[in-house]
């Protein structure tokens, strides 16, 4: 991640996780690291795709960005370990949905009704290439190490290519049932003017949930079943006069998985289910934490904006 570096998302993670999480847990804490803290280390681990304990020697190593993080002390590997496994979703949700509103309210000409879309994606839970393993059961004959992989499911906005929301489960799944709870979440942060999705999500559900509920349009292809059955409603003027020049613009979700996949991970590491899923969520809000401050540089602004210079002055870690 040459465009963004590090000291920069570091800064970045830590302002966010400052707003969303309070400075320690309980009362009863050893108030040696706090918990916005934690949770930047965490963001700059997916940002980096390191594991637990690189995260640590790269702290150990990187004096300016531990003065970044105000950090005092290195926290060993099993203290971001256990912070990660005491997480849960919805604080991730509450830090994805700060991402949001700054991403929102960075720069002029916010639009009113945000250009969605919304697909799914297999993360690996594991270091092991995919290409090594199609060639080890190719030419061994044998059964493939894993039977499920985690599903990752994203709700993108088009135009300021971020995520507004996202969920993760264990695949392969059939998702077509929870594109409303998805889409449902992103609109709670922005108003939405236009849902696309594939024929994945095919179904007179989804459309009559997009159209009545969100009072937004909907594209979705209609490919599921036979061509010779009969189709009523929405699905029925999609075949028959699918708006292909709408739905082209569905191609840049596929750009935002892509450039996550290549730049930050294409993995969820983790031994349990809910560990992938955690670091799958912190996927997503690594990815846009790096927009945040990347759009921030492109609007032409100070390298440390004037906002982060006043809050900074006033910061206290101990």
């Amino acid at each position: 991640m040459a465009e963004v570096g590090l000291l920069a998302f570091a800064r970045t993670a830590l302002e966010v996780g400052r707003a969303v999480l309070p400075p320690y847990r309980t009362r009863f804490s050893k108030h040696q690291f706090t918990q916005p803290q934690l949770l930047a280390i965490l963001c700059l681990m997916r940002y980096e795709d390191w594991t637990f304990r690189e995260a640590e020697v790269r702290l150990r190593e990187h004096g300016e960005l531990r003065q970044a993080l105000g950090l005092e002390s290195v926290p060993d590997f099993t203290t971001l370990y256990r912070f990660l496994q005491r997480g849960d979703e919805r604080t991730l949700a509450r830090a994805l949905d700060e991402t949001v509103r700054r991403l929102h309210g960075a720069g002029p000409g916010a639009r009113e009704r945000a250009r969605v879309a919304v697909d799914a994606t297999g993360l690996a839970s594991g270091a092991v290439s995919t290409f090594f393993v199609r060639r080890l059961h190719h030419h061994g004959q044998r059964p493939l190490p894993w039977r499920y992989w985690l599903k990752w499911i994203v709700v993108v906005d088009l135009d300021r290519q971020c995520v507004l929301a996202q969920r993760a489960r264990r695949g392969p799944w059939n998702d077509c049932a929870s594109l409303p709870g998805v889409v449902a979440t992103a609109s709670e942060q922005t108003p939405i003017g236009l849902v696309l999705a594939d024929a994945e999500f095919d179904s007179e559900r989804n459309h009559t949930y997009i159209r009545k509920q969100l009072r937004a349009r909907s594209v979705i292809p209609a490919k599921r079943g036979k061509k010779t059955w009969r189709v009523r409603g929405v699905r029925a003027e999609m075949r028959r006069a699918f708006p292909r020049r709408v739905y082209r613009r569905r191609a840049l979700v596929e750009t935002v998985l892509s450039s996550v996949k290549r730049k930050l991970s294409a993995r969820a590491p983790g031994r349990s289910l809910r560990m992938q899923t955690l670091q799958a969520l912190l996927l997503g809000l690594s990815f846009n934490l790096y927009r945040l401050r990347h759009r921030y540089i492109f609007l032409g602004m100070s390298t440390e904006p004037s906002h982060f210079k006043t809050l900074y002055k006033g910061l206290n870690f101990g």
